[in-house]
């Protein structure tokens, strides 16, 4: 259901004073394999065809220049959704895996895809594999025959940074560069790997998190200093709002960073679980928080969405916003839904 949590106002949560009133209910319709504009008119389906698990999902997305979404999954490769219709893209298509990790949409249009077994790049008719060197000075990792990326960014200069099992890398166009972020690092699936997600801000700071550190890092151009949102816990540098505030993401909830002190967010504040694991910012502003269920904050109170609502599943992987304004949530069970503000749509083979 959608649960309205009525704060105090968002000053009162920068210093961590929290207030709730009695939770209001709203209902939402459902309309399930229907344009909800056209009842008549059936709508294309995630058809899967890798063999995948309840357990898989759709683990990421983006709306490249042209208004196509693109949504990378655990065991089904790509969908490529243009308006009308999704097309899948496999191994059998190029991918060096089927699961994929993250996408990116560079300067020039092109769409690169971090896999489990590294970097594919597809340049509008065909996908080409990314090699992404081991530097001399890393020795290889404990998984030697996995070569996951977890994550990319193309930074403001041009240049891609990689969040890989081997480490950062950063390729200017020409060659490859390690980046050693935290030495005293556990690391996740390797002691080289204690970053997988980057984020650059506004003012060129470079945001670096993973499981196996404690706190985050951000690197100034300078010197790398080490912050902690939630004591020695982990956390994703996963958004930058419109106000400049960076947010955090981790398995305990959402921290937001004003520049000078973290607020923290959690289910006993408005979340609809601890588990966080995206945040995008939609056109108006709102922050919407996907992980345990679907949260969207205005500025002021959150609303919570579930099953209950139409979600295909209430486990969230990831959190794009299309052209028009609608939020597409993908889900385990490799589960698609649009909201557009009033209807949930599934997109999803399993209903």
């Amino acid at each position: 259901m959608i649960r309205k949590l009525n704060t105090c106002l968002f000053l009162a949560l920068i210093i961590g004073v929290v207030s709730c009133k009695d939770q209001e209910k709203s209902n939402l319709s459902v309309e399930i394999g229907q344009d909800p504009e056209n009842a008549s008119t059936p709508l294309p389906r995630l058809k899967t065809t890798q063999g995948s698990k309840p357990g898989d999902n759709v683990h990421c997305g983006l709306m490249d220049q042209a208004g196509n979404l693109w949504f990378g999954t655990t065991s089904e490769g790509i969908y490529k959704y243009d308006g009308k219709s999704f097309s899948q893209f496999t191994e059998e298509d190029g991918l060096s895996s089927n699961m994929v990790h993250h996408l990116l949409e560079d300067k020039e249009g092109k769409i690169w895809v971090a896999t489990s077994n590294g970097v594919n790049v597809f340049d509008g008719t065909d996908f080409s594999s990314f090699e992404i060197p081991l530097t001399a000075d890393r020795p290889a990792n404990s998984y030697n025959d996995r070569k996951d990326v977890f994550s990319m960014i193309q930074a403001k200069s041009g240049e891609l940074w990689f969040a890989t099992i081997d480490g950062v890398v950063i390729y200017d166009g020409d060659s490859f560069t390690a980046f050693q972020v935290n030495e005293g690092a556990s690391g996740f699936l390797s002691s080289n790997n204690n970053v997988e997600y980057i984020l650059e801000d506004d003012s060129g700071n470079f945001w670096f998190g993973g499981r196996g550190n404690a706190g985050v890092f951000r690197y100034d151009g300078n010197a790398i200093t080490n912050l902690k949102p939630n004591g020695e816990e982990w956390a994703w540098p996963v958004l930058q709002d419109k106000n400049g505030g960076i947010w955090f993401s981790n398995w305990n909830g959402a921290y937001l960073f004003d520049g000078n002190s973290f607020t923290s967010f959690s289910k006993n504040n408005g979340l609809a679980g601890d588990v966080v694991a995206r945040i995008i910012e939609d056109r108006k502003g709102n922050i919407w928080i996907g992980g345990e269920g679907l949260a969207r904050f205005d500025g002021e109170s959150f609303s919570q969405f579930s099953t209950e609502d139409g979600l295909q599943n209430n486990s969230i992987f990831s959190l794009v916003e299309d052209k028009d304004g609608n939020i597409w949530v993908g889900t385990r069970e490799v589960g698609l839904s649009r909201f557009d503000g009033n209807f949930f749509t599934s997109f999803s083979e399993r209903e």
